[in-house]
């Protein structure tokens, strides 16, 4: 028996034994600190861990490397926005139609100027005809979209100054974002998936700064920066639970405060929800995993040369699968948005939506679904409980010293470093003596 099927073996036996620990890690936070906070870390890891899967299906499967999962989330998060909030009658009127007409202009310039390109002969003349297409088109897009944009950002801009959204159910949001971020996966992928591998994470980065500045900026859009709050959600609001009859007897016939309580409830309901989607999400990977397709995808990703020889349209899968990756992280920034109850643009830093996700999948195991989720879950407890651990040891190693010791101050004031340093030396130690993650592919 090799060495590698041995290591995967015994993998697949501490599954259990991992999400055991983790589940006995989460409980310690609950009795040690509160039940608030080991649920917030629930909740968070199980959404990290979808962004994990999404990453893991692109990298672990076809050898894809994103980094750009910052604004694939992004947009996950724009479709809660979007879609269950109240649309703003009056910013529909004063310039919402205009700025559909105007985006629908700019679409019909682009599609302009590639047919132009297409079906004219290749000489000067070609150029010079998609370049007017092009500048015409900018100019006239602009002289219809700034007036309207103007219009729609000017009312009421302290508490609106946006369109709003559809008003459907906040649910349904989920799997919008995921179409969200497939459409803007499938753009980047359609041009850069021929190229080298490294220019693909080149226009993945680029894609997810794009998608940033444009949240940030478009008022009209999302409210830019002024954020957006009080987004609608799926579970029951905390003060209708502590002021419905039923919901204050049961607490109190179970000797719980019914505020605490309600804020508790909440979250389970929706840790409930989000191990729903997660378990879903799994099957159908599994599923796949184990399917011609999965087989396929895993040939074209040990040896591409060999797989275009067979026949394989290693491009077109590339694309497929980049595509289903980012409609995964999509949805995952939906429902992190939806638990926040906000959309806070300036937020979304690569730090934490880009690299801390690949630390999940590496240190999980690149190519197991489940070590996706070991590793979102454990990375992110980690990413939450470093600092005030760290935070505890400073002040007691340095409790003997003066408050007005600079060795003390410079100590405390450097614990701030703990949690990047921490991530650091994990992805350090596991790259090291376990390089195929704690529950290696199978």
């Amino acid at each position: 028996m090799s060495q590698s099927h041995i290591q995967t073996s015994n993998g697949a036996n501490r599954a259990p034994l991992y999400f055991a620990g983790m589940a006995a890690l989460i409980i310690a936070v609950g009795f040690l600190q509160s039940w608030n906070s080991a649920l917030f870390i629930l909740n968070m890891g199980l959404v990290s861990a979808i962004m994990a899967l999404g990453v893991n299906l692109q990298w672990g499967f076809a050898g894809l490397f994103n980094v750009g999962v910052m604004g694939f989330v992004a947009l996950g998060g724009l479709a809660v926005v979007l879609v269950p909030t109240s649309p703003v009658g009056e910013a529909w009127q004063a310039g919402g139609m205009r700025v559909l007409f105007a985006l629908a202009l700019g679409v019909a310039t682009i599609v302009g100027a590639i047919v132009a390109w297409h079906k004219l002969p290749k000489n000067k003349l070609r150029a010079l005809v998609v370049a007017i297409i092009l500048i015409a088109g900018f100019f006239i897009f602009r002289a219809v979209f700034d007036p309207a944009v103007a219009a729609i950002e000017a009312v009421n801009p302290a508490i609106s100054g946006n369109l709003g959204g559809l008003g459907l159910p906040v649910l349904l949001a989920w799997p919008v974002g995921g179409l969200f971020a497939a459409g803007a996966a499938w753009l980047v992928a359609k041009t850069a998936l021929g190229l080298r591998s490294d220019y693909l994470a080149i226009a993945t980065l680029g894609i997810a700064e794009i998608i940033i500045a444009v949240l940030k900026n478009e008022d009209w859009l999302g409210r830019g920066v002024k954020n957006v709050i009080g987004l609608p959600r799926p579970v029951p609001y905390e003060i209708d639970l502590q002021q419905s009859e039923w919901f204050v007897g049961l607490m109190q016939s179970m000797g719980a405060d019914p505020v605490t309580a309600s804020s508790i409830f909440v979250k389970l309901c929706y840790a409930g929800l989000f191990l729903a989607v997660i378990l879903l999400l799994i099957a159908a990977m599994q599923l796949a995993l184990n399917s011609p397709w999965g087989r396929m995808m895993r040939a074209i990703r040990d040896n591409e040369v060999s797989s275009e020889a067979m026949g394989k349209n290693v491009t077109g899968r590339h694309l497929q699968i980049f595509v289903l990756g980012a409609a995964i992280c999509g949805l995952a920034g939906a429902m992190m948005t939806t638990l926040d109850g906000q959309l806070t643009p300036s937020s979304y830093q690569p730090l934490r939506y880009t690299f801390l996700v690949w630390v999940m999948v590496i240190v999980g195991g690149s190519g197991n679904n489940w070590g996706a989720v070991l590793g979102g879950l454990f990375i992110w407890f980690l990413w939450v409980e470093v600092e005030p651990i760290g935070r505890f040891i400073a002040e007691l190693v340095t409790s003997g010293m003066a408050d007005t010791s600079v060795v003390k101050q410079t100590i405390l004031d450097r614990t701030v470093y703990v949690r990047p340093l921490t991530m650091g030396l994990v992805l350090l130690f596991v790259l090291r003596f376990n390089p195929r993650g704690l529950l290696p592919e199978r």
